[in-house]
């Protein structure tokens, strides 16, 4: 079937979407008619998909991830500790990564966002040993292959432990080099507009292992190309204590002085901003990538998100890397957020649909792409579609609920851009078995070594 048949997803058990009951009709890449309750489609000759055994969601939206990590899940070394000891006790290993390792945990990344209802995420990859210059050029060969949309952004770091940073020398580049192959990665791959599949940000890691110089000086490039800033901020009382020895502000002061409050920019976790803070978020428009599962597992506190809505900040959710997290299962973080925000603001205050809103439109605005995350006409056609075959979801009475509450985990289908990207609750032609044996086999090299 050709991109230009329109394909009618007919009569859904339930839809994330308004006036859509019997259904949406896409079209090149676009969702172009929602079908009310008791209507037909008025656009013609549209095949059909049976809808009726599935609830379908807008394609959910990954703002934070480090696809690497899939690399050093549940490493011994790396157990039972905080955010700067974890990063010290994983720096040593990562120093090893290669090409080819890189290769295989992108694709297990990717993968297993795909399978869990995830049509578009972000990457944060920063860590370029020698060998390894062109790894957002293999991350984009890896989206292109599999079918997601992507926002990879070029990370980096260049204050390494001889400098005051956490880093080690051996993971860390230097400032031209940095600047220079950002220029070169948004030049070679950058899309525009909103049929976009591959986009490009510029994501400096983090106060503590970035120096000054670099943050300005990408800010200014951003501005230049275009393209939008990612960063962690705010993760961890640690955090706030190093900026305070380190530049005698805190973590909020500090990215203001580097040019970096505004619109083009998203942060991830966001956990301790006080309520003047989350004030000059909301006035500047930048947005913030909710991670439950990654806080919670290093112990790094709670994302105030209702305060920040408040506050007028933009709000989506992010897996993380998957060696804070352990996995890059989109699905099962909304249910984690919803739990996590449900238990510090009541029932009153956070539902499922607040959880699926911020994997979607939320995670969508994070990212400055407000074609996606909404079934709507004109809207991207990436879509989710999730059965409720399984025993977990036995005896519900509300689907879209039973999604969040009951713990679903991996789609049925899932459309990018109008085309099926996951088929049956598998990645057509992906040989799973061969991905887990070489990614295994990578993995348990580069902790040997």
């Amino acid at each position: 079937m050709s991109d230009a048949t329109p394909i009618w997803i007919r009569d859904p058990l339930a839809i994330l979407a308004d006036g859509a009951a019997r259904g949406i009709v896409v079209k090149d890449g676009r969702i172009v008619e929602l079908v009310p309750a008791g209507a037909a489609p008025a656009t013609a000759d549209a095949a059909m998909f049976d809808a009726s055994e599935h609830v379908v969601l807008p394609g959910l939206i990954n703002t934070h991830h480090h696809f690497y990590q899939t690399l050093t899940r549940a490493l011994p070394a790396a157990m039972d500790r905080e955010l700067f000891p974890w990063l010290q006790a994983l720096y040593p290993v990562w120093a090893r990564l290669t090409p080819e390792a890189l290769e295989l945990g992108v694709t297990v990344a990717m993968s297993e966002l795909l399978l869990s209802g995830c049509t578009t995420t972000t990457d944060h990859h920063y860590v370029f040993p020698a060998g390894l210059e062109d790894a957002v050029d293999i991350e984009v060969a890896v989206a292109k292959r599999l079918g997601v949309r992507v926002l990879l952004t070029r990370g980096s770091m260049n204050l390494s432990q001889r400098d005051g940073g956490l880093p080690p020398d051996s993971v860390v580049q230097d400032e031209d080099t940095i600047l220079a192959d950002s220029a070169r990665v948004v030049a070679r791959h950058h899309q525009r507009g909103a049929d976009a599949m591959v986009q490009i940000a510029l994501a400096p890691c983090s106060p503590f292992s970035v120096t000054t110089s670099l943050m300005r000086a990408t800010a200014d490039l951003a501005g230049k190309l275009d393209v939008r800033l990612h960063t962690h901020l705010a993760e961890t009382e640690d955090e706030n204590r190093f900026c305070q020895q380190m530049y005698g502000c805190r973590p909020l002061d500090y990215l203001e002085q580097c040019g970096w409050l505004d619109a083009r920019t998203w942060l991830a976790h966001g956990i301790f901003f006080n309520a003047d803070e989350m004030k000059r978020l909301g006035k500047a428009k930048t947005s913030i990538s909710h991670c439950a599962c990654s806080n919670q597992l290093l112990a790094s506190g709670c994302c105030p998100v209702c305060e920040m809505e408040e506050a007028g900040v933009g709000i989506g959710l992010g897996v993380d890397g998957s060696a804070s997290n352990d996995g890059s299962n989109l699905m099962q973080e909304v249910r984690a957020a919803f739990l996590l925000q449900r238990a510090r603001y009541g029932v009153a205050k956070v539902s499922h649909k607040d959880a699926l809103r911020w994997a979607t439109k939320g995670s969508a605005a994070c990212l400055g792409r407000p074609e996606l995350g909404e079934i709507a006409v004109g809207k991207a056609a990436d879509l989710a579609l999730f059965r409720l075959d399984e025993l977990r979801f036995s005896g519900h009475g509300d689907p879209l609920a039973a999604l969040v509450l009951c713990g679903a985990h991996r789609a049925d289908r899932v459309m990018v851009a109008g085309r099926w990207a996951v088929i049956d609750g598998a990645i057509p032609g992906l040989d799973v078995e061969d991905l887990i044996r070489r990614h295994s086999s990578a993995a348990q090299a580069m902790r040997m070594e």
